[in-house]
């Protein structure tokens, strides 16, 4: 009886748990809030996405090792994460688009992490990493 009320219980809440989306085309129309800091240059030079310089180019971003640009300047916590060797998969960096200082202190155990980014885009990050990945294949 109590495994199949585990089973059960299992089930239900799989089922009540959010997905998520993965719409390359809205994350394409919502990375328009992304492109005031960042832009997307393919390694060739090419530009798919012109945008501001304040973060980093997201070219590629789903697959890399956190904080990994070179020459690019990091705050303390992000580096920290890189430096334990996260990779940004689409739900990582939907997590942290939502709450980039949340998500450090999450990653570091540091209640005192910050982040250098500080828009939060609370809806479509999962869609806007979609796109991401998408545009380095």
């Amino acid at each position: 009886m109590k495994k199949t009320l585990l089973v059960t219980s299992l089930a239900i809440a799989a089922l009540a748990a959010p997905a998520l989306a993965q719409d390359a085309a809205a994350g394409e129309k919502e990375f328009n809030k992304c492109k005031a800091c960042h832009s997307i240059i393919a390694d060739d030079g090419t530009a798919i996405v012109k945008g501001g310089k304040t973060g980093p180019n997201l070219y590629g971003v789903i697959g890399r090792p956190v904080a990994s640009i070179a020459d690019f300047k990091y705050g303390e916590s992000i580096l920290a994460v890189g430096a334990a060797g996260v990779v940004w998969d689409e739900a990582l960096l939907a997590a942290y688009v939502a709450d980039p200082a949340a998500w450090l202190k999450e990653q570091t155990g540091d209640s005192a992490a910050k982040s250098k980014m500080s828009f939060k885009l609370a809806k479509g990050g999962a869609d806007v990493a979609a796109y991401l990945a998408s545009v380095a294949q």
